[in-house]
């Protein structure tokens, strides 16, 4: 289990309210979402286009009208779709030919980050101790993704387009249907076979590297290097890099600017600071580089950022 202390800060549920929607467009708010985990579990649905998630060790295309559930703790991120990779260079660099954003397919999806208390987690009852805490705590075998394809995906579809009415609906009454609903999918999944109650245990690459993830989330304004890394992992250089970009898709540094370049890009739609404190307090000590690397990963100046969204100070 991580370290509580390191995870995502974000909180995306209270005792009130125990859920949280996100509306998400790529690569027009953002090029991707970095690797990250938290509490909750996270349910996505793809409306338009598709994408690349990593899941854990699993890396995964998915398309329009296809689901994931994603369980807490599990390592996840999203990329958009780009019909022509980049040509990989050398460790912390991605060179392509094409521009920022050229053939980069536009993905928009609804996700719901929402506590395991909605499936009942915290009762003493057979169905939550069974069914639901061996999923919070790891000890099950689950297919992430509910494909077109998938035994289970006519019955949940439906089911997963309530959930989101319920959330849309934003009430109390709503919340008790949604409840059921969640539920309902959970029940769906292991009736088809995609969920598994048994002891699988974290994977591999995915976990040797979670301390280096959870370090880089929390000092990423930070002089971080490779060699850094690798010690904290008890790994040479050579195997950390490797697993690394196994699990994560990318290399560190790449994680890192991108962790750095995500933090600006929150702090500019803020709309107070100057660019150049941002830059310097997202760990840039030069301006220029901060300027190209934002230009690189998000298609524009974080000047032209801001005043696309609304922000004021320059």
């Amino acid at each position: 289990m991580p370290d509580r202390e390191r995870q995502e800060k974000k909180q995306h549920s209270t005792t009130w309210i125990p859920y949280s929607y996100y509306e998400c467009r790529l690569p027009e708010w953002l090029i991707n979402v970095p690797m990250h985990w938290h509490g909750e579990f996270e349910l996505i649905h793809i409306l338009q286009g598709r994408g690349e998630f990593i899941c854990g060790s699993r890396k995964l295309e998915v398309g329009e009208g296809e689901m994931l559930l994603i369980p807490p703790n599990m390592l996840h991120a999203t990329y958009s779709y780009r019909e022509h990779k980049p040509v990989l260079a050398e460790e912390g660099t991605e060179e392509c030919e094409c521009g920022p954003l050229e053939g980069i397919e536009p993905l928009r999806y609804d996700a719901l980050v929402f506590s395991p208390a909605m499936l009942g987690v915290g009762g003493g009852d057979r169905g939550a101790n069974e069914c639901i805490r061996p999923i919070v705590k790891g000890n099950i075998r689950m297919n992430v993704c509910i494909r077109r394809d998938a035994a289970a995906y006519g019955e949940a579809k439906p089911v997963v387009e309530r959930i989101f009415s319920c959330v849309h609906d934003n009430s109390a009454r709503a919340d008790l249907l949604l409840k059921s609903e969640l539920l309902r999918l959970v029940w769906i999944l292991e009736e088809c076979g995609d969920i598994v109650f048994e002891k699988n245990g974290m994977e591999g690459e995915t976990e040797a590297i979670r301390p280096a993830l959870e370090y880089m989330a929390q000092n990423f304004r930070e002089d971080i290097t490779v060699e850094q890394l690798a010690e904290l992992v008890h790994l040479s250089k050579s195997h950390f890099m490797r697993c690394f970009r196994k699990a994560v898709g990318i290399g560190a540094i790449e994680h890192l600017t991108q962790l750095r370049i995500q933090a600006a890009c929150e702090a500019l739609d803020d709309g107070r600071e100057q660019i150049a404190d941002i830059a310097f307090a997202c760990g840039y000590s030069n301006l220029s580089n901060f300027n190209r690397q934002f230009l690189k990963r998000v298609g524009c100046s974080p000047r032209e950022y801001r005043k696309r969204n609304g922000g004021g100070n320059t």
